[in-house]
């Protein structure tokens, strides 16, 4: 024992002779400063009429760059200027739009280790449906704030001189579940209602895209496997929204599918035609844990759950009103984050070069072990 501790020791000594001995010119670069990837990338994705050229995007873009310098901010887009992108939001297909923005992320060589990804409203389905179908490259944390995970009962509210999405409302109530609203109108692919039967019933025959993302049909294994992939999936409801319909979408959650009975169920009060009948509480909510995709675990959503992947949150106000306390739940915890595999890098890019005093390599060391500056 006594010679192993006379070796270590002796290591140890020698290692502090060359830490001493090596030129100025091989000092490394602070830890702060060496790392290329300081924190994982970020992908954004846009709501319902907004654009990834739009003011409010790039001033969430300024604020990631300004509270974790370095990191890597994409904007997803659909088109090339403001404004046809923001027709994209509201005319088009959604499935044809994820595989593009698949290849789009693809592409992207800061993307290729992974990112977090942040969907604002619709922009937070559209993320899942990316994670579900292709995931290359691999989302890390997904954070989604007012998404419509459970789509919404009834049409999506419109600002009051939003002239482009009047016209999409106009076009959808025409017919939610026709050809042409599936194919053309964005909000119609994710509108669920489980209130009336009928059209419960043409949701789950006739929706082109969240029905097959919620694996409502049929089971699609892979979607299971590349959702439960994800580090944490973070889902942010606003306490006051009144776009979404029921708010709780935002949490996984819904009225009761008039289908199956639970014991929150609506389904003994729906009538065979559809009708709502008078006694129907229409404010009951049907929690994600105690709805049929979470017992059935038809996502792995429950998988999910007990491995403490599942993050639920409440911010107060209304859709998308993102303040600091709301900001808070999210920055530095699941979005600006360094990953291990650059801090290991630069610690071993650090020790190749090793010249500073030691003060320096224990503050790296600590660093790495806690996060923290020493």
């Amino acid at each position: 024992m006594a010679a192993l501790f006379l070796l270590l020791l002796t290591a140890t000594c020698l290692s502090l002779l060359t830490l001493f001995s090596l030129p100025p010119s091989s000092l490394p670069l602070p830890l702060h400063n060496a790392p290329e990837k300081a924190y994982h990338p970020v992908v954004l994705w846009h709501g319902l009429g907004d654009s990834a050229y739009s003011e409010p995007m790039h001033q969430v873009q300024g604020l990631l760059e300004e509270l974790f310098p370095g990191i890597y901010v994409h904007l997803v887009h659909l088109a090339d200027d403001l404004g046809s992108d923001q027709r994209a939001g509201l005319f088009g297909e959604v499935n044809e739009q994820v595989e593009k923005v698949c290849e789009q992320l693809a592409g992207i060589p800061e993307l290729e280790d992974g990112f977090d990804a942040i969907g604002f409203s619709q922009g937070g389905q559209f993320l899942r449906a990316y994670v579900q179908r292709c995931n290359a490259p691999p989302v890390r944390n997904l954070v989604t704030f007012g998404s419509q995970h459970m789509g919404v009962a009834d049409l999506p509210a419109c600002k009051p001189l939003d002239l482009l999405c009047r016209l999409a409302e106009s076009a959808m109530r025409a017919g939610v579940y026709t050809n042409y609203a599936q194919k053309h109108i964005v909000a119609a692919q994710y509108v669920r209602n489980p209130l009336n039967k009928a059209a419960f019933h043409d949701y789950l025959t006739k929706n082109a895209f969240l029905a097959d993302i919620n694996n409502e049909r049929r089971i699609d294994r892979n979607y299971v496997k590349r959702l439960g992939s994800l580090e944490k999936f973070v889902m942010i409801m606003f306490s006051q929204d009144l776009t979404v319909s029921p708010k709780e979408s935002s949490l996984f959650a819904s009225y009761a599918d008039p289908n199956t009975t639970t014991t929150y169920g609506l389904a003994s009060r729906i009538h065979p035609r559809g009708l709502i009948l008078a006694d129907a509480p229409l404010d009951e909510i049907i929690p994600l844990r105690k709805s049929v995709i979470y017992t059935e675990d038809r996502l792995g959503l429950q998988k999910m759950d007990k491995k403490g992947s599942l993050v639920f949150e409440t911010c107060e106000g209304i859709h998308m009103q993102i303040d600091q306390e709301c900001e808070d739940k999210v920055f530095g915890k699941y979005i600006g984050i360094a990953p291990p595999s650059s801090l290991a890098l630069s610690l071993s890019r650090s020790l190749s070069r090793v010249s500073r005093p030691i003060r320096d390599l224990g503050s790296a060391l600590w660093y790495q072990a806690f996060g923290v500056r020493a």
